[in-house]
């Protein structure tokens, strides 16, 4: 049992309360994932010659200002950091290709969470009101968040089993269920050249939509071909760089609820967790049918 969180503002001039109008979303499904919690958010755009990584360095201190030392001598050039307790968003106008490879090299150490021009990505095991509060969420301004609460039932509880999971660039997935050919799923991608991090079965969803979006599909036609292939209970949540997806499963036994107004599309398990929106009752609410795509976009 997990939660599953997503808000989509509508209107530009409502993205600095993104974070404000999430937090009580989040924490409305804490009771349904007390293990772990996290989020992507999607901000504005950096221009085409740079991309951000969120890295987190665990629970052990870590030395922000030496890492930067060493890019600009390896590089000669200074990254970009904003530092957000034990995580960082670097930016940097090189090569996604080289700076993945230097961090993987010199600081093995530190996970990259997500790659792209819009999306940060955190997540923490404990109470999603802890780290919701470690982060400062209520903080966040964009366009769209994806969030997740997790109670975990199929692989271990540590920040790399929490969710969201990425893939590429820009894009991130959460997901309330199980799967049950995720390693069927593993050995079918990893002879092409997809690579796991961990045994977790939500991350196997991931990396096929990952795969089918590098074979030249979009998010919809790799979600069609999702049904085909993801064998399970699921609601899978999605974002892109100016998409938020979700889907059920042809059993649809995992809930979600949407809520839709002029200003906000808000997506949660459970509807008490939206109660807080404001014009909350006069919003569009209803639940996902099996196996449709609704996608909306920023």
């Amino acid at each position: 049992m997990c939660g599953i969180v997503g808000l989509l503002i509508k209107k530009p001039e409502l993205r600095d309360c993104l974070g404000e109008l999430m937090v009580p979303i989040l924490l409305g499904m804490a009771q349904r994932g007390p293990d772990s919690a996290g989020l992507a958010v999607f901000t504005d755009s950096l221009d085409d010659t740079h991309r951000k990584y969120s890295l987190y360095a665990g629970g052990q201190p870590f030395d922000w200002n030496g890492l930067t030392h060493a890019f600009q001598t390896a590089f000669d050039i200074a990254p970009a950091m904003q530092l957000n307790g034990n995580h960082v968003v670097l930016s940097s106008t090189l090569a996604p290709e080289a700076v993945k490879a230097w961090l993987k090299q010199h600081y093995p150490q530190l996970h990259i969470l997500s790659t792209g021009r819009t999306i940060d990505l955190y997540k923490e095991i404990g109470q999603p009101a802890a780290v919701a509060d470690r982060y400062n969420f209520k903080s966040l301004k964009g366009s769209h968040v994806v969030a997740h609460t997790r109670m975990a039932t199929e692989s271990a509880v540590t920040p790399a089993h929490a969710h969201p999971f990425t893939a590429g660039e820009d894009f991130c997935l959460v997901h309330n269920g199980s799967l049950s050919n995720p390693n069927a799923l593993r050995r079918k991608l990893e002879p092409q050249g997809i690579c796991f991090e961990t045994d977790n079965d939500t991350e196997a969803a991931c990396r096929f939509l990952e795969w089918r979006m590098r074979e030249g599909d979009d998010l919809e036609t790799s979600l069609q071909k999702g049904f085909e292939e993801l064998d399970g209970f699921y609601t899978f949540l999605m974002g892109t760089a100016n998409k938020l997806a979700l889907v059920r499963d042809a059993f649809a036994c995992k809930p979600a609820v949407v809520a839709e107004t002029d200003d906000y599309v808000a997506i949660a398990s459970e509807f008490h967790a939206l109660a807080h929106l404001p014009h909350i009752n006069q919003a569009q609410i209803y639940e996902p049918a099996p196996e449709e795509l609704y996608v909306w976009t920023v």
